[in-house]
């Protein structure tokens, strides 16, 4: 057998070992980082990106940049980024969305005149980045659907240099894009499963809505990412808690369902009666997971039930303390007040950004873990990124 034929074989092996690892990933934005790392790994590319469809528009679902990260490992920001645009031909996604077919471009500098799309180059200016070479693919359903697009960019020689992608790139990846767009059909079931729960509670609590708890969900993966960096964990232990910890931490509220409208709706303070009753939230959604069947059910009944301890002992419903509160429970703890003082309430107005902040520090070491403080508190620009993109009111679209 030649080398030629040796490479392809290794290069199907690795493909057919990366699609069952994706089938095992049940968070959609878990799953897109997957992919997108796989992708780029398989071809060598600098980065990429991920547009999946909604209300007939391309959504900027996920990104991926290796050399943006250099220069600022700690700002993840740019995964946050919140725009839409069109299908049509006029750009090099919605060209490849509406036509089903992958395209490959050398060297974007030097597209044909006679073509409808052209190479926006807004964000590399606003970057920083140089884009050279390009490669587009539709996510196609088995029905023949298209659900998106994955977008690669700059190959990269052995000296790091960007290059056209090859042609044999273009054969493996149409394979790949099949088995990746099954895995996100099922991800994305799996997140709107989730969302209609959250749909449920909200009809009992308008506190409890979808930008809430995605917010809370991102905040908590962001500082767990910082926080497991900082004691080695490995690439994989990273990639599979957050997995879970995105979809339990959306959950950590899902007790308020046992409480009643009249406690749950006051337009006001509760009364000391009142909290009582509402703090038993806490341990009625630890229930719902009390079987512990599979990791996420164990990661949810522990967010659930410890996300309102206190780093002081001071907390509920078990007034544990300081390292016996789960970290999971200490990350959601810190990201679920922040939200609630930033974010308007219908008993109260958003408070300032600087007040909030004022209340972090002043309640570090007390309401909060110290260390998990000063992780949130270096990746703040992240942190407003995830606000960007999860308002509580609509996203802008942007169509040029």
């Amino acid at each position: 057998m030649d080398i030629l034929a040796c490479d392809t074989d290794d290069r199907l092996t690795e493909l057919l070992k990366i699609n069952d690892e994706l089938n095992h990933i049940k968070d959609i934005d878990s799953l897109l980082d997957a992919i997108l790392y796989e992708t780029r790994r398989l071809t060598n590319a600098d980065a990429g990106s991920i547009f999946l469809i909604e209300n007939r528009m391309l959504n900027f679902s996920y990104v991926q940049n290796d050399t943006l990260k250099k220069r600022d490992p700690l700002n993840n920001k740019q995964i946050y980024s919140n725009f839409a645009i069109p299908i049509n031909e006029t750009s090099i996604a919605g060209y490849v969305a509406l036509k089903g077919k992958t395209l490959k471009i050398d060297d974007v500098e030097y597209i044909d005149d006679n073509v409808p799309y052209s190479f926006n180059r807004s964000f590399d200016k606003i970057s920083g980045y140089n884009t050279k070479s390009m490669m587009t693919i539709p996510l196609v359903t088995t029905r023949g659907h298209v659900i998106g697009v994955m977008q690669i960019i700059n190959a990269k020689d052995d000296k790091g240099n960007p290059i056209a992608f090859q042609s044999s790139d273009e054969r493996y990846l149409s394979f790949f894009a099949g088995s990746a767009t099954s895995a996100i059909e099922k991800a994305k079931m799996t997140r709107e499963m989730i969302l209609r729960m959250i749909k449920m509670a909200e009809l009992r609590d308008p506190k409890e809505t979808g930008s809430h708890v995605n917010r809370v969900a991102s905040y908590s993966i962001e500082l767990f990412q910082k926080w497991a960096e900082k004691r080695n964990f490995t690439h994989k232990e990273i990639k599979n808690y957050r997995d879970i910890l995105r979809i339990a931490a959306m959950l950590h509220d899902v007790g308020k369902v046992a409480i009643s409208d009249i406690i749950l709706k006051k337009p006001a303070r509760l009364n000391e009666d009142e909290f009582k009753i509402m703090k038993t939230h806490a341990y009625q959604g630890a229930k719902l997971f009390k079987g512990n069947v599979s990791d996420l059910d164990a990661l949810s009944y522990d967010i659930a039930y410890t996300h309102h301890e206190r780093w002081d002992g001071k907390g509920y419903p078990r007034r544990l303390k300081g390292e016996d509160i789960p970290i999971a429970g200490r990350i959601v703890a810190l990201a679920d007040v922040y939200d609630a003082l930033i974010s308007a309430r219908v008993y109260k107005p958003a408070w300032e950004e600087s007040d909030v902040i004022t209340v972090l520090e002043k309640e570090s070491g007390n309401h909060f873990d110290p260390e998990l403080v000063e992780i949130f508190l270096s990746i703040y620009d992240v942190i407003k990124a995830i606000r960007m993109k999860f308002p509580d009111l609509d996203f802008k679209i942007f169509t040029s």
